[in-house]
């Protein structure tokens, strides 16, 4: 299984990023359970969650970068 793209995060709507990034935090979390209760058996998952977590919250800030420069007036001097 190869780690998730960065072009899959860019594709989603502002909502469906935010319903992304807390199931990733849940699956995060429930990954934790596993390997705390010695059930887990793919350890390789958190190295996968914790990307995507990344990736996601990183298109998050680009778009919230994005907006606050375009809201943003520029600098006129008088």
């Amino acid at each position: 299984m190869s780690l998730p793209k960065i072009a899959e995060a860019r594709s989603l709507s502002n909502q469906d990023l935010a319903e992304e990034i807390l199931a990733a935090k849940k699956k995060l979390f429930e990954l934790r359970f596993q390997q705390a209760t010695r059930q887990l058996e793919k350890t390789h998952e958190f190295k996968h969650t914790r990307h995507r977590i990344a990736q996601l919250l990183t298109v998050e800030q680009e778009r919230q970068l994005g907006k606050n420069n375009s809201e943003s007036t520029p600098f006129k001097e008088e």
